[in-house]
């Protein structure tokens, strides 16, 4: 009887023995981090798509911006689009930055979206091919929709945003799009 209990108590600390052994890892294992592309803590989803979205619109328009030059009549359309481009290839380097910062991976999901503001592959195949008039209305569309759309995810930004620094950029761009627009309606 005795061996009995004996064996009982024995098996049953060797399977207290075996639980325990497959706990939890032991303090000096680190915790895991997040995974990759997950966003920073600070960066809330209206940051994110706001960075995103703006990335795609001025690397799509960058391109049409620099037929101006070449194909382009008025000069003071010439002077708007220059000014664009400059705001536009400054902001672009700050939003690259806070993409990195938020943990994003490296695609973007908005890039080649057809929507407003956005300049399509179709709209610069064809402004490529077009010179003079044709071109400056061409271009002036495309400006217009691109400031308008600009502005007022900016202003979404502002109301929504969480980040400090990309709300920051928002309120430049709100400034710059408006006096942009000024200059282009003269």
């Amino acid at each position: 009887m005795r061996t009995r209990r004996r064996l009982g108590a024995l098996a049953a600390a060797c399977g207290l023995a075996a639980v325990t052994a497959c706990g939890s890892p032991t303090a000096t294992t680190p915790p895991a981090g997040p995974p990759p592309g997950t966003p920073a803590a600070s960066f809330g989803g209206t940051d994110i798509a706001w960075i995103q979205i703006n990335i795609a619109m001025d690397e799509q328009l960058l391109p049409l911006l620099a037929l101006t030059p070449s194909n382009g009549a008025d000069t003071g359309l010439r002077a708007v689009s220059d000014q664009v481009r400059a705001l536009s290839e400054r902001e672009l380097g700050t939003l690259r930055k806070l993409h990195d910062e938020a943990g994003l991976s490296g695609g973007n999901p908005h890039e080649g979206m057809p929507m407003p503001g956005m300049v399509t592959p179709a709209m610069l195949a064809a402004a490529t091919g077009q010179h003079g008039a044709a071109f400056d209305r061409t271009l002036g569309v495309a400006l217009r929709e691109y400031l308008e759309q600009s502005r007022q995810l900016a202003g979404s930004e502002q109301s929504a945003g969480a980040e400090t620094r990309t709300r920051a950029l928002a309120a430049s761009i709100l400034q710059s799009r408006a006096a942009a627009l000024g200059a282009l309606k003269k």
